[in-house]
C-alpha cells in the first residue's frame, strides 16, 4: 500500500494507492512553508490505519531524481534545491519516489489510459500554463537537461510560448482585455455557446495555437498519439477542433498521412496520483 501526494500550487491532493486504484482521495491548501508541507503530511500518514510501504509524489518543477533535489522553479517555490528526497524519507521512516506531474500524468494514461498499448506519445497538459511529457518507444524520454516535454516555452506563430496563448486561462484574459468584461473559462464556453462572436474567435485562435503546437510536435517526434490533458481537456470538442486545425496544416505542407490520434486524457483528475505511484513501483523494482 503506497500513500500518494499531488502538490500543486493551491491544494495538495492525496490518497492511498493498491492494486492500480486510489482510495481515501482527500487535499489540503498547499501549505506556506515546507515545515508545515511536512507536517500536513505527515498528519495524512498518521490518518491511515493500513500499513504503508513507501511515498509517491507528483510535484511541479524539474525532479532530478539522480540528484534526489527538484531544480527549477514552480508555484511552490520552497521544494526547490533543497535535498527534498532526503528530507521526506527522514520525515516519514518510508522510500519516496518523486517525479514531475506532467511527466506522472503522462505514466498513467501510457500505462492504463488513453496511451495504452502505443509505443511513441506526447502527453500535453492544458492548464494555468503548459506542460507535457514525450514518449519514446514506450519509455518516458526526459532530455539532456530533464527539460523534455516543457511545451508551454515552444514559441507559436504569435512569436508568443504556447503558455501565453495556448490555454483557456488566457483565452478568458484576452476576452476581457477587448471586451471590459472579466469571465471565468467555464463562462467563456458558455458565452461561445449562447453565440457571443468574440467569444468564439478567442477560443478559436486558442485551439489554433495549440493545434500549431502539435504540428511542431507531429514533425519532430512523430508520434502515433497525441493525449490532450488539464482541465480544458473535459471539454469533448477540444480533440475534434484541434484535430481539424492540425488536418488542414498538413494537407497543406501534403503531408497528412503523419496525422496522429489526437484524444483527451482518460484518468483526468486522478492522474498525477496515479502516474506517481507507478514511477514509486517502477523506481522500486
Amino acid at each position: 500500500m503506497l500513500a500518494v501526494f499531488d502538490i500543486g500550487g493551491t491544494f495538495v491532493k492525496c490518497g492511498l494507492f493498491d492494486d492500480g486504484k486510489i482510495s481515501h482521495q482527500a487535499k489540503f491548501p498547499t501549505p506556506k512553508t515546507f515545515e508545515e508541507m511536512l507536517s500536513q503530511m505527515k498528519s495524512v500518514l498518521d490518518s491511515y490505519d493500513e500499513t504503508i510501504t513507501g511515498v509517491a509524489l507528483s510535484a511541479p518543477g524539474t525532479v532530478n531524481a539522480k540528484k534526489r533535489v527538484i531544480e527549477g522553479l514552480s508555484a511552490v517555490p520552497y521544494i526547490h534545491q533543497r535535498p527534498i528526497f532526503d528530507e521526506f524519507e527522514a520525515a516519514f521512516g518510508l522510500p519516496v519516489a518523486i517525479e514531475n506531474d506532467a511527466n506522472c500524468a503522462g505514466i498513467c494514461e501510457m500505462k492504463s489510459g488513453a496511451g495504452q498499448g502505443y509505443q511513441n506519445a506526447a502527453f500535453v497538459v492544458l492548464g494555468t500554463g503548459v506542460g507535457g511529457a514525450v514518449f519514446i518507444n514506450g519509455q518516458i524520454y526526459k532530455g539532456s537537461h530533464l527539460f523534455g516535454g516543457e511545451f508551454g516555452l515552444m514559441k507559436n506563430r504569435q512569436e508568443t510560448n504556447l503558455s501565453g496563448n495556448g490555454t483557456v486561462v488566457k483565452a478568458a484574459a484576452k476576452y476581457a482585455n477587448l471586451s471590459g468584461r472579466e469571465v471565468s473559462g467555464i463562462e467563456l464556453f458558455e458565452l461561445e455557446a449562447n453565440g457571443d462572436t468574440l467569444a468564439h474567435e478567442v477560443l478559436e485562435e486558442m485551439y489554433q495555437n495549440i493545434a500549431n503546437l502539435i504540428y511542431n510536435l507531429q514533425v519532430s517526434l512523430d508520434p502515433e498519439i497525441i493525449i490532450l490533458g488539464g482541465g480544458v481537456s473535459a471539454r469533448s470538442e477540444l480533440p475534434e477542433k484541434i484535430r481539424g486545425y492540425l488536418k488542414q496544416t498538413l494537407e497543406q505542407e501534403l503531408i497528412p498521412e503523419v496525422m496522429p490520434e489526437i484524444v483527451c486524457c482518460y484518468y483526468q483528475n486522478d492522474a498525477n496520483l496515479l502516474g506517481a505511484a507507478y514511477n514509486f513501483l517502477d523506481q522500486n523494482k
